[in-house]
């Protein structure tokens, strides 16, 4: 038997107990993180306990009748136990479906967490999803280093990191998200996209404070003048630029490079892999050429992720059959 319950506040040290230890959690499911932007969504999220033992957690918010997960996350979906038996896992997610539908959700959302973040082998949402007939609502294509086999730099980003060579530019983590917020990368997200970073310098400061082990400032400049920077998210298992920009120099510079050079080989040590993130826009449907082209160019290569959309009502006639 399964107990499903909302979490509350004072679940906070249990939930990020069971985060921490989890096999396909990262620091993104942290209170500490998911918390920051808590004004922006009304949070939802389920807690799942056999025989009073926390064996699952559901990040979500709610809007109108819908359970997502999470749309205030790069990733979301079920984050599961480390220890955790498939049964009890199927009976975790048909429960949560069952709780959902009594209280008045129709659908729930889930942006799953790619594989390349488990720390063990964790694929039972991906069966739960077919067996109880998910809408496929969204399929990305990521570009992602394997350490295990990686491709080399191609001929043409060699050139720029020799480029930034000869130009004598420097690499630093050295936490100055201010220059690189207010000099770089909101000027070139606007001039270029008409849009701003997810996070406001304020709260990309307070995270750093609160995860200095898992967020990194990497500034690249020239004659001491910032020209590039990425802001590099850590996990156990995976390395992910979440900004990276160069002034309007970086071509010339082969500033954007070196500082991917630098960060596939400095954060590499105990981790295997490197996820450049999303080439692909309007719900997957469109591919970004140029990203694809730069991002294989360093030796990345495809794997997928997806968002599903599950009828909270499918819990009725959900079952697994055996042989």
């Amino acid at each position: 038997m399964i107990d499903v319950r909302p979490y509350r506040g004072a679940d906070k040290a249990l939930w990020n107990g069971f985060v921490a230890t989890a096999k396909n959690a990262t620091f993104l499911f942290d209170r500490d993180f998911m918390d920051y932007h808590g004004d922006r969504f009304e949070d939802f999220s389920l807690m799942f306990f056999k025989a009073d033992k926390l064996i699952a957690v559901l990040p979500a918010h709610k809007s109108d009748q819908h359970l997502l997960s999470h749309n205030g996350l790069t990733y979301g979906g079920f984050v599961w136990g480390r220890k955790i038996k498939f049964i009890d896992a199927f009976e975790a997610f048909k429960s949560a479906l069952a709780y959902l539908y009594k209280e008045g959700f129709s659908t729930l959302e889930i942006k799953e967490i790619p594989r390349i973040y488990h720390q063990l082998p964790c694929d039972e949402s991906d069966y739960f999803m077919a067996l109880c007939g998910a809408e496929l609502i969204k399929k990305e294509v990521l570009l992602v280093i394997d350490y295990q086999d990686h491709l080399p730099f191609e001929k043409n980003r060699r050139q720029g990191i020799n480029r930034a060579i000869r130009h004598g530019l420097e690499v630093r983590v050295d936490a100055n998200f201010k220059d690189f917020w207010e000099t770089i990368l909101v000027p070139q997200l606007k001039e270029k996209h008409q849009a701003a970073p997810v996070h406001s310098l304020a709260e990309i400061e307070l995270l750093a404070q609160r995860f200095p082990n898992q967020i990194q400032q990497v500034s690249v400049y020239h004659q001491n003048k910032l020209v590039a920077g990425t802001t590099v998210f850590l996990t156990p298992t995976t390395i992910h630029p979440q900004y990276v920009m160069g002034n309007a120099d970086k071509n010339a510079l082969g500033s954007l490079d070196l500082a991917y050079d630098y960060i596939i080989e400095t954060f590499k040590p105990g981790r295997r892999y490197f996820n450049f993130n999303s080439s692909s826009e309007d719900q997957g449907r469109l591919l970004n050429q140029g990203l694809l082209f730069w991002k294989e160019t360093c030796g990345a290569r495809c794997i997928t992720s997806s968002q599903y959309r599950i009828n909270t009502e499918a819990h009725k006639t959900l079952n697994l059959q055996f042989t």
